[in-house]
């Protein structure tokens, strides 16, 4: 009875963590690489009133850092590392990222439309 249980809770717990892992993938996903303080592409059009998720690769030779001030997101990421970040939904306007390493490089623009 007792495994039974443990089990159950087990299992429970198990949704719990790979829920957020679920959604975050079934979000509308923009790809973002960074290469050395360039950003490709230096635009990315999004819908507004829904989370995003935007894949960022770092494809340069240095590390990179995914920063917007207006987003509150920051992500650093070393030579070849992948990861993401969720931004929540925006309203119509455009907001303003850059590579934090790389500040003499232009900045990007993600617009919300």
């Amino acid at each position: 009875m007792f495994l039974a249980k443990f089990r159950s809770l087990l299992a429970g717990v198990s949704l719990l963590i790979a829920a957020p892992l679920v959604l975050a993938s079934e979000l509308p996903t923009f790809k973002l690489e960074m290469q050395d303080g360039k950003l490709i592409p230096p635009r990315i059009e999004v819908p507004t009133g829904q989370r995003i998720k935007i894949e960022i690769h770092n494809i340069g030779k240095t590390a990179a850092e995914f920063e917007s001030v207006e987003l509150r997101k920051e992500k650093v990421l070393a030579p070849g590392a992948q990861s993401f970040v969720v931004i929540a939904p925006l309203r119509p306007g455009e907001y303003k990222f850059f590579d934090d390493f790389h500040l003499n490089m232009p900045q990007g623009v993600i617009v919300a439309k």
